[in-house]
């Protein structure tokens, strides 16, 4: 897809990866860029540097995710690029409280959930659009020392795949951002967390993986390519994967 003229919405637009994507899209001659987020004066700061519009949408809410697409489609025009941005992260184990979990399911899973389906019924009626959903390595690996991360990150990644396999025919085009770290207000203070292990991006080096992989119409974006090894790796050989695994949860949990 070529973003020069598209209408775009990005969540968790307020700052990081979210703030990044909405300055790329609007380099690359977007149309119209929509800034949603729970923190409005972050959005509205985003929308200001791209001259875009700002929203305040909590992703856990269906409906105000609905509301978010039936405004811009009413007032704006139909939407080619929905980026499923927003994402949030939790400490523990299966120990954490129910409440935690269910809060990663909504944001990091249900929203993807709620955008593709009041979404996608529009783009398949006009014979297609894009979806851009974050997710993240921990949904390819697994997340040391975050259990609720770890697995909702694997069911945003196999929420995108089944998106991509149902609609690809009917002209709906799909990719999955998985980095490990990148510096956003998510990292900070975990600068020597596992996940930084081959380095910590910038928002900025994330969005531009992004740009080549929309425009490639390419599933997967991996912006650390160490990831793509590190996947072929678990699938060559399970056992010895989880061994590796185990060694780096001795040297980094606790």
């Amino acid at each position: 897809m070529d973003i020069q003229n598209k209408i775009v919405v990005v969540t968790g637009a307020a700052a990081g990866i979210g703030r990044a994507l909405c300055l790329a899209f609007a380099n690359q001659g977007a149309k119209a860029v929509i800034c949603a987020d729970l923190d409005l004066g972050g959005a509205q700061e985003t929308s200001l540097l791209v001259n875009g519009l700002a929203f305040q949408v909590d992703v856990s809410n269906e409906m105000q995710i609905r509301n978010l697409i039936e405004t811009v489609e009413a007032d704006i025009g139909p939407i080619d690029l929905f980026c499923s941005n927003a994402g949030v992260l939790v400490e523990g184990g299966v120990e954490a409280p129910d409440d935690a979990w269910q809060r990663l399911w909504d944001i990091n899973v249900m929203a993807h959930v709620w955008a593709a389906r009041h979404l996608v019924p529009s783009m398949r009626a006009r014979g297609g659009g894009y979806l851009l959903n974050t997710a993240s390595a921990a949904g390819l690996l697994n997340q040391i020392g975050s259990a609720p991360y770890g697995v909702t990150k694997h069911a945003a990644v196999g929420l995108a795949e089944w998106l991509a396999i149902t609609h690809g025919d009917a002209g709906i085009k799909v990719s999955v951002l998985c980095p490990q770290a990148v510096r956003t207000a998510m990292t900070e203070g975990h600068e020597d967390h596992v996940a930084a292990i081959d380095g910590m991006l910038e928002p900025e080096d994330a969005a531009q993986a992004c740009i080549d992989a929309i425009r490639e119409e390419a599933f997967l974006v991996l912006p650390h390519a160490n990831v793509r090894k590190y996947m072929q790796m678990k699938t060559g050989d399970y056992d010895r994967w989880i061994a590796g695994m185990q060694k780096l949860n001795r040297a980094y949990s606790g």
